[in-house]
């Protein structure tokens, strides 16, 4: 089950993630891979692939999960089966 505030780290890059929120039936991949709090090394799948910024909060179209990477890696995240998007940053009120 993934809680807000943990932290995941994938087995087929560098990339680290934390969950800023989630579901009790999500579960996380990067790179096709599982996610895990403490990982082995093993290869990825190559069509998932496609790399993660650091900084970058991550979603689904329902927005029912978050997730912020906090080490940039290779692999891409995804949900489900559903490839993860960076969420829009909102644009701050003009103090004019």
């Amino acid at each position: 089950m993934l809680k807000p505030g943990t932290r995941l780290k994938s087995a087929v890059c560098d990339a680290e993630f934390m969950i800023i929120k989630a579901g009790a039936s999500d579960e996380l991949t990067c790179g096709g891979v599982s996610l895990d709090e403490s990982t082995d090394p093993v290869e990825g799948n190559a069509d998932r692939m496609n790399g993660c910024v650091i900084g970058k909060r991550y979603i689904n179209a329902e927005e029912t999960i978050e997730v912020l990477c906090v080490k940039t890696g290779e692999g891409s995240l995804y949900c489900n089966d559903e490839e993860l998007m960076t969420k829009d940053t909102k644009k701050l009120p003009s103090s004019d």
